[in-house]
């Protein structure tokens, strides 16, 4: 099984960018562990940072010819991304979208995904544990 893992904009600056609401991890510490959680399961994984939501998309389409499952944290775009929703529902390939933080707990404007609908499920709140949880529920959706 391969995955993609896509961070949208600004996870780039995880460790640094409000360590109070995303951790003190940084991204390659996070890549470190989804990396080591996919080998774990027997997957291999491919992780990739876009700050621009047409790279985002450009991701999802060519990962439908190459990859078993997507994990996806479209960040801000999560809440009005109609363009990276289309995407999602465009490819044959299933897709967890995940959160570091509790985005129903957040503000107003951070609670509603409209990507998420377009996905096979989401986790959201747990940190990176967050991306680790995505993993095994592609996983388990594949041996079916």
């Amino acid at each position: 099984m391969h995955l993609l893992v896509i961070h949208g904009p600004n996870l780039n600056l995880l460790g640094e960018r409000e360590p109070e609401i995303y951790g003190r991890a940084t991204l390659a510490e996070l890549n470190e562990r989804i990396t080591d959680a996919a080998r774990e399961l027997g997957a291999t994984v491919e992780c990739v940072q876009h700050n621009g939501e047409g790279e985002i998309i450009d991701a999802i389409h060519a990962a439908r010819v190459r990859c078993d499952g997507i994990v996806i944290n479209p960040g801000a775009y999560s809440h009005y991304s109609y363009a990276i929703a289309d995407a999602i529902s465009s490819v044959n390939v299933p897709v967890v979208e995940v959160h570091l933080s509790n985005i129903a707990a957040r503000e107003a404007h951070r609670r509603v995904s409209v990507t998420a609908a377009s996905c096979v499920g989401s986790v959201s709140g747990f940190g990176p544990e967050s991306y680790v949880l995505a993993l095994r529920a592609l996983a388990k959706k594949a041996e079916k």
